[in-house]
């Protein structure tokens, strides 16, 4: 992922080369290696050595080395997450449709056909990929596992081809605007729930860069971002509360929450996303405030045609956006799904 426009600071932030530190609150080692006689403590009730071995995050010896527990972790726990949302559209879909976007090396994907589609009488799996090597080894995967109702194609998020209608849309890791494209997808093709782990925000920090000087009603307001490293960081934090506001004003309600552990990655904020109206004027007109007060315009709010507006007195009074009450279709997502998140 290249940097911003030649600043150093902006863009992509990984892990600290050789951190074996303690994590902070859980105590566990961040080079941890299990042992093949203690891997099943690590899995899932209904989840096998397999097909771990299948993914290469096994040794041959059996043993789960660091960087796969660390993969692991984080997958499992995304899992837990995501378990009232699939069980939500597997009770009220009979042939629901889930889709992995920017799917890489679909451990997602597998892990999620395995826990909840391989014993299922119905349901798909679409796992969305760019890299065409990436795409033929998952195909390979899926054959010899034998993981019929999972699908794969090979698309960049933006210009793939998606089914009609999209039960749950998730995007692990998908860097920059591709977490846009994602959400535009769901958005677009009515998705009941969404989860998104976003990855490497840029665009919205070298557009802080250049509009600073423009948006002068912006106030103290560009001392948040007037350094590279705050623009960055901030630039990041702008991005996905744009995000879930953005989902909150096409009708989902949203849950922003940590994905794992710091020990486990940097890349933590999880956005999770239910549809339960068709919009919410009251959010709708909050993110064009919103995009007008820092003169940013991402590609997700461009793609979605929602433009920056400013509003005389700073508040949206409750007769001016009401909430609409409409569901997002003839099925809505009941009150409790994916609550827990």
């Amino acid at each position: 992922m290249p940097v911003v426009h030649g600043d150093a600071e902006d863009g992509h932030r990984g892990a600290p080369a050789g951190d074996d530190s303690r994590g902070a609150r859980s105590g566990v080692r961040l080079r941890r290696n299990v042992k093949a006689s203690q891997v099943r403590r690590e899995l899932l009730p209904d989840q096998s050595p397999a097909l771990l071995r299948e993914l290469h995050l096994l040794t041959r010896e059996g043993h789960l080395n660091a960087d796969a527990l660390r993969k692991l972790k984080q997958v499992n726990h995304l899992m837990g997450l995501l378990r009232p949302a699939v069980e939500d559209v597997q009770a009220r879909h009979p042939n629901a449709v889930m889709v992995d976007a920017g799917s890489g090396n679909a451990y997602l994907g597998f892990v999620l056909y395995e826990l909840f589609l391989k014993n299922a009488d119905s349901g798909a799996l679409l796992s969305i990929e760019g890299r065409p090597e990436l795409t033929e080894r998952a195909q390979g995967r899926a054959q010899r596992l034998g993981f019929t109702r999972m699908q794969f194609q090979t698309a960049h998020i933006d210009t793939a081809t998606y089914p009609e209608r999209i039960h749950l849309l998730m995007a692990l890791h998908a860097c920059d605007t591709a977490t846009d494209d994602a959400l535009v997808a769901a958005i677009r093709h009515g998705a009941d729930h969404v989860a998104v782990v976003p990855c490497c925000q840029a665009e919205v920090a070298a557009q802080l860069k250049e509009k600073r000087p423009v948006v002068a009603s912006s106030g103290s307001m560009s001392l948040l971002y007037a350094h590279a490293w705050h623009r960055r960081e901030f630039g990041s934090h702008l991005t996905n509360v744009i995000r879930a506001l953005t989902l909150e004003a096409f009708g989902y309600q949203v849950t922003v929450t940590e994905l794992t552990g710091w020990e486990h990655s940097l890349k933590n904020e999880l956005i999770l996303g239910r549809r339960v109206h068709r919009e919410n004027r009251r959010a709708r007109a909050q993110l064009e405030r919103l995009l007008a007060e820092t003169g940013v315009t991402p590609k997700l709010t461009r793609e979605l045609g929602v433009k920056p507006t400013a509003a005389a007195g700073g508040t949206v009074s409750s007769t001016e956006a009401p909430e609409s009450p409409g569901p997002a279709s003839s099925e809505p997502a009941p009150a409790s799904a994916g609550s827990e998140a």
